[in-house]
């Protein structure tokens, strides 16, 4: 049986206090808080014994500029565990240059909306195994859940579950799956919708928006089906670390890395 992984997840900003990136938390996409720099948090996390890194840059698909590169370099440069780059991320010259600074795989959000085909022609190009769909949702009116992009700005009327799908005919490799109204929120995830994608597709679906107690991380894997859970909020402020939870879920017998 594959074992379950912990992702944290490393969302930046140009700081305001200068042009540098830097390590964020959000609530609902929206209340911004300043904690560092991203890589030396990285760090911290692969001390830590987390099974993967998700670096994700919040600006660059609202500024509408292509990817910056010098913080995932740094990272690679640093650290041994699997890397995922995000954000601005529109042609194959992107996916290219992320993965020669040392990106192992490449998350694409508003362009695979907005340009289906290249979800297909990185699949070609560079394997499945490369490319990462995120898909970021909220509930709308009437209570059902809709695919948002550009940093969740901009409505698209899909449906999560039929989109993921759709992304892994097209040559998706994996699904990150995040809920805009439980970000950063502490509160839990979203468990059904996590379920429904999880069972709309074969690929691997990470979780994440809402994690503020290591039972979430459970109940993502046992109820949400999910194959991994993503936080950012949870592990920047909890009192708690990849290794402490990794063990609580474990105890909860779920399938996960303890060894490190």
């Amino acid at each position: 049986m594959l074992k379950k992984r912990l992702i944290p997840k490393l969302q930046m900003k140009k700081s305001r206090f200068g042009n540098r990136m830097v390590l964020v938390t959000t609530v609902r996409f929206d209340e911004v808080m300043e904690i560092g720099d991203p890589v030396s948090q990285a760090k911290i996390y692969q001390a830590q014994a987390a099974d993967e890194l998700v670096f994700l840059d919040l600006d660059a698909s609202v500024e509408n500029r292509e990817p910056v590169t010098d913080y995932i370099r740094r990272a690679a440069e640093e650290l041994f565990m699997p890397l995922t780059a995000g954000g601005g991320v529109k042609t194959l010259d992107h996916f290219r240059m992320l993965l020669e600074n040392g990106a192992d795989k490449v998350s694409i959000n508003t362009a695979a909306v907005e340009n289906p085909e290249l979800i297909t022609r990185a699949y070609e190009a560079f394997g499945a195994q490369c490319v990462v769909v995120a898909i970021d949702y909220r509930q709308d009116a009437d209570g059902r859940e809709k695919v948002w992009i550009r940093g969740g700005r901009t409505g698209t009327g899909l449906d999560p579950a039929e989109w993921a799908e759709k992304a892994e005919r097209l040559g998706a490799g994996e699904i990150l799956l995040t809920s805009i109204d439980r970000d950063g929120t502490r509160e839990g995830l979203d468990l059904e919708t996590t379920r429904r994608v999880a069972d709309a597709v074969t690929i691997p679906v990470i979780t994440s928006g809402g994690c503020g107690l290591a039972c979430h991380f459970s109940e993502g894997f046992l109820t949400g089906k999910a194959d991994a859970v993503s936080a950012g909020t949870y592990f920047c402020f909890k009192d708690e670390n990849p290794m402490q939870t990794r063990s609580q879920i474990r105890n909860a017998g779920i399938p996960i890395r303890i060894q490190t």
